[in-house]
């Protein structure tokens, strides 16, 4: 019954905002490092920010400066504030679960930037 489900993507225009939800059910990932992949067509998943326990974070270069992950472990939430929208940033972004046996995968949410 583990699940991760993102939520909060959509349609902006560049230069624009959104804010992005993964909940967790199911178990418990306070103590694991979470993180927000992203992919489009014809390209390899990309880590785009990941967040340890404690609270230690890594960006991707693209999106240093304007992308900010966080996480509420008593909600079993992470979330991904991405601010200074551009039209490359428009991918399926899916959320990750690093256990030290295997990963959990969302289902991903539709992330598109255009004008």
């Amino acid at each position: 019954q583990v699940q991760l489900v993102e939520s909060g993507g959509g349609l902006v225009q560049p230069g624009g905002s959104l804010r992005l939800s993964c909940a967790a059910s199911g178990s418990i990932f306070s103590i694991y490092t979470r993180g927000w992949y992203r992919q489009v067509p014809g390209k390899q998943r990309e880590l785009v920010a990941n967040i340890t326990k404690g609270g230690s974070t890594n960006y991707a270069d693209s999106v240093k400066g304007r992308f900010t992950i966080s996480r509420d472990n008593a909600k079993n939430t992470v979330y991904l504030q991405m601010n200074s929208l551009k039209p490359e940033d428009t991918a399926v972004y899916y959320c990750n679960t690093k256990t030290p046996i295997r990963e959990y995968w969302g289902r991903g949410t539709q992330v598109t930037v255009s004008s």
